[in-house]
């Protein structure tokens, strides 16, 4: 069985920002990672995100032809939809681990997809959601 990480939009983003030169090669290991196992996993959320800071937040931001490649590049892993399913889920999660609206969407995909692991620095690192365990990849090392 394929392990399989969700990625949240912090990762994604630190590994097109200039501006964090610490945490930028080790995102960009950490997708290197993912692509070569084929184990990374999103939602559309998680790329509407993406391509809102990285185009008009970051300084210097990406080029929009350039954030519209890597969202490209990136729907071969075949990104969650946000559907009922999740909505209802993230309710569930919401109302259980007190998350912000946004981070319990993110965690109910990443459940739907059947994820192991969610890559995010913006929840406890360690914590479990049911099988789901959140991993800060500027704490842990890239698997090897």
């Amino acid at each position: 069985m394929t392990v399989r990480y969700f990625v949240d939009t912090n990762v994604l983003v630190y590994a097109r920002d200039s501006g964090e030169p610490a945490k930028q090669p080790v995102a960009a290991e950490w997708l290197n990672y993912l692509w070569k196992s084929r184990s990374g996993r999103l939602s559309l959320q998680v790329l509407q995100e993406f391509y809102n800071i990285v185009t008009r937040k970051l300084q210097p931001g990406l080029p929009t032809d350039q954030a519209r490649a890597d969202i490209r590049d990136l729907m071969e892993w075949k990104p969650a939809e946000v559907d009922s399913t999740i909505l209802m889920a993230a309710w569930r999660i919401e109302d259980r681990f007190g998350l912000s609206w946004w981070d319990s969407l993110i965690v109910a995909a990443a459940q739907k997809l059947d994820c192991q692991y969610l890559l995010s620095e913006d929840l406890q690192h360690g914590q479990q959601i049911d099988a789901l365990t959140i991993v800060n990849p500027f704490q842990t090392s890239v698997p090897s």
